[in-house]
């Protein structure tokens, strides 16, 4: 039986559109860990942009599914990996492996924050930490996440294709948190003018324009900026549309080149049907992403290689939790042995002095030790194959070990 589940979808296997309906903000994602983390279960809901994922143990997977599978469409894409297979995919994922840029950094963040607001026991802790330290090692050992590519770098890639030049073109940026703060930075470096932030909170507005020398507007404002605007980003995490079709058809004639890397979606897909508006989501960043990859790839295999090496590893770590009861059971069996031969012989022991007794109590601690050497040896190395619950069970059967637990 399975002791790691994992439930979810990517964009991988699922457009935006199914992506959006099971994407959750950091708060829903705990609370949906917590509400399936009952009796001693431990969950672990990671939610970005690109996918949405549950890794359990001791939990129902018909829960989890049930959890995230809205409708008959979800329900086709859904993988389901469990064990190492699981492990792997996690381990792949923190080392941006497994995201629509390679390499990309902001994943591992995502992973921190998704265990620290989880529901962790000591089956998942050890799994996220590792997937933490397997994502470092990636990025301190190999160049993949050298002069890193993101979603947000590739939006403004994306808008310099279109115009050629950003040069004097006027940026709107809808969204004031990182998401928002990387595509501004990356539109200023290729020659934009960042002219307007908005955001919900107009305090956090005014932070990140700022730095740009732009306005801030709160989103009831948006609408109001677009006349002017020659590229509008959008990256919030409102729950509905930011701006409409209706909101943009009004505006002057001039073409606007407009990119939503929000989950759920910011921009109402029919403003791309308005005449001059170019709407691009975050799939079709993924063709921008494409070029980008060349120089990554021969990193990327160096990357994969340290994934799986870890997943040897928590491999070795999964079969020996089968062993490692077993042989401490032995071990325990054998010095309650040597413990009850020692008090039946207290009568000639009695007549020892306290060096001899310290003596004897050597002596006999060392045969059991030697005794259970070659045995305990045997057990770990089964423990790496697929023989290890065999050996265990051999072994609890020959010493009456089962005995002990069901006593």
């Amino acid at each position: 039986m399975s002791a790691l589940r994992l439930v979810g979808l990517s964009h991988r296997v699922a457009p935006v559109e199914l992506r959006e309906r099971v994407a959750l903000d950091l708060e829903e994602a705990s609370a949906l860990s917590r509400s399936l983390a009952v009796d001693g279960g431990e969950a672990v809901c990671l939610s970005t942009c690109n996918r949405t994922e549950l890794y359990l143990v001791g939990i129902e997977e018909e829960r989890a599914t049930a959890a995230i599978e809205a409708d008959e469409e979800l329900a086709g894409v859904l993988y389901r990996l469990s064990d190492e297979a699981a492990a792997l995919h996690l381990f792949r994922v923190a080392a941006g492996l497994d995201s629509m840029v390679p390499g990309e950094g902001e994943i591992l963040g995502q992973v921190r924050t998704a265990y620290e607001a989880g529901v962790t026991g000591p089956f998942l802790d050890r799994l996220f930490r590792q997937a933490l330290h397997v994502g470092k090692k990636v990025r301190s050992e190999t160049a993949i996440g050298e002069s890193p590519a993101s979603v947000s770098s590739a939006a403004a890639a994306l808008a310099q294709q279109v115009f050629g030049e950003l040069e004097g073109r006027r940026v709107l940026v809808i969204g004031a948190g990182k998401a928002g703060d990387l595509a501004a930075r990356s539109l200023l470096s290729r020659g934009a003018t960042i002219a307007c932030v908005a955001s919900r909170s107009l305090g956090r507005a005014r932070g990140v324009a700022r730095r740009f020398g732009a306005r801030a507007v709160t989103l009831s404002g948006v609408a109001d900026e677009l006349a002017a605007a020659d590229v509008v980003v959008s990256s919030t995490s409102a729950p509905g549309f930011v701006l409409t079709r209706a909101d943009v058809r009004d505006r002057r004639r001039r073409p606007l080149f407009l990119i939503d890397i929000a989950v759920p979606r910011d921009l109402d897909p029919a403003i791309n049907e308005l005449d001059g508006c170019y709407l691009y989501d975050i799939d079709d960043l993924e063709a921008v992403v494409e070029e980008s990859l060349a120089g990554r790839r021969r990193e990327a295999a160096r990357a994969e290689t340290l994934a799986a090496g870890e997943s040897e590893r928590f491999r070795d770590w999964l079969a020996s939790r089968e062993v490692v009861p077993a042989i401490a059971s032995l071990r325990a069996r054998a010095e309650e042995i040597r413990t009850r031969e020692l008090e039946r012989a207290e009568g000639r022991l009695g007549r020892l002095s306290e060096h001899e007794r310290r003596t004897v109590e050597s002596i006999t601690t060392q045969i059991v030790n030697k005794l259970l050497h070659l045995p305990t040896v045997r057990m770990k190395e089964a423990a790496a194959t697929a023989d290890g619950a065999a050996y265990a069970s051999v072994l609890e059967h020959l010493f009456g070990l089962e005995e002990d637990r069901r006593g």
